[in-house]
């Protein structure tokens, strides 16, 4: 890469942090703008010690923004995740956490006009075809990032970024429930395998041999639960039409067990190989939506509120992230919603 470098925004969505880019600013060629986020990112290296990445999968993530072409969408998003002991950048899912960072940086680049008060913006994720609505507080036309939002896994407050999510189902594997069946066994355990919005194996935490309440580094630390997760995510990727997953970070794996603290579900993730310290936004959409198809592992253990909007706490390692979920007639679910916050770190040049 030139001395030149280029062009970066630094934000943290969410419970994530990563890379901020317009399109035009990178390499059009798909080898060459990979190899130069492997350098920014500092990657493949456990410390990515020679770049910016924060050496786990949930800071070595890109964000790349363009104004959309489409009909009643503003930007377009397409979101990378950048292995980081490994050379791999892949397009094979998308990120709901560093979603919630798109709509402040599209009005930070001039995108999208800032209006007085709050600004929706409307957002196609390039990685999927699904549509998000953020809505951004932008007194005086400018993104704010302070507020009193709190969400968990994140230290303070800050500005809320309300995201509801449009037409997830079945937007990476084709089908809400790609085999066609509330209920798979893979080597002999009991799954549910969903996408709306984020493909996962959905599994119980005691068919697994765990209690669902330990650590992410305990579990880390237990080989035999990981190579058991690993054998039941390559067989389920060709059954969620995601073909061979050895390399791709989808389907996220999942085990719940009964609420702690008064929520729905209690989850433990690996995102897939190393233990997530909350659950990604789409992944929580996809568990919430497990918890409400009758006859799925998870529905049984489930707590669900009554009503046609069904106000659902995923609680994680690090506490909880709510879904709210609008029925449709039939039961299934037609929208669902969810509170995130963004905050800009830096705006600048990074070097490859």
């Amino acid at each position: 890469m030139s001395d030149s470098g280029v062009r970066c925004m630094w934000m943290r969505g969410g419970t994530s942090k990563g890379g901020y880019f317009l399109a035009d600013d990178l390499p059009a060629d798909v080898a060459a703008r990979d190899a130069l986020l492997l350098r920014v990112m500092g990657s493949p290296d456990p410390r990515q010690i020679d770049g910016l990445g924060g050496a786990d999968p949930l800071t070595s993530k890109v964000a790349v923004v363009r104004k959309s072409q489409r009909q009643g969408i503003d930007v377009d998003y397409l979101f990378l995740q950048v292995f980081v002991d490994r050379p791999v950048v892949t397009d094979a899912q998308t990120c709901g956490n560093i979603l919630a960072g798109v709509g402040p940086f599209a009005i930070e680049r001039g995108l999208v006009a800032g209006q007085a008060g709050r600004t929706e913006v409307r957002i196609f994720t390039e990685n999927n075809g699904q549509v998000a609505v953020a809505t951004v507080e932008t007194p005086g036309g400018r993104p704010r990032y302070d507020g009193t939002a709190r969400i968990d896994g994140v230290p303070g407050t800050a500005a809320p970024v309300p995201i509801a999510f449009e037409d997830t189902a079945g937007s990476s594997c084709g089908a809400l429930l790609p085999t066609g069946s509330p209920v798979d066994t893979i080597d002999g355990i009991k799954a549910t395998l969903i996408d709306n919005g984020m493909p996962c194996v959905v599994l119980r935490a005691a068919d697994m041999g765990i209690r669902g309440d330990e650590s992410p580094r305990e579990l880390e630390a237990n080989q035999e639960l990981r190579a058991r997760l690993e054998s039941i995510r390559l067989k389920a990727g060709p059954l969620m039409n995601l073909g061979d997953v050895r390399d791709k970070s989808v389907p996220k794996m999942t085990m719940v067990s009964p609420a702690r603290n008064g929520g729905a579900i209690s989850t433990r993730t690996f995102i897939p190989h190393r233990a997530h310290a909350a659950i990604g936004v789409l992944g929580a959409v996809s568990v919430a939506t497990a918890c409400l198809t009758e006859g799925s592992p998870v529905a049984a253990i489930a707590i669900i509120p009554a009503g046609g909007q069904k106000s659902l706490s995923i609680e994680h390692p690090t506490g909880e992230m709510t879904v709210i979920a609008t029925m449709a007639a039939d039961g299934s679910m037609a929208r669902a919603a969810i509170l995130r916050t963004a905050r800009k770190l830096f705006d600048g040049i990074v070097f490859g």
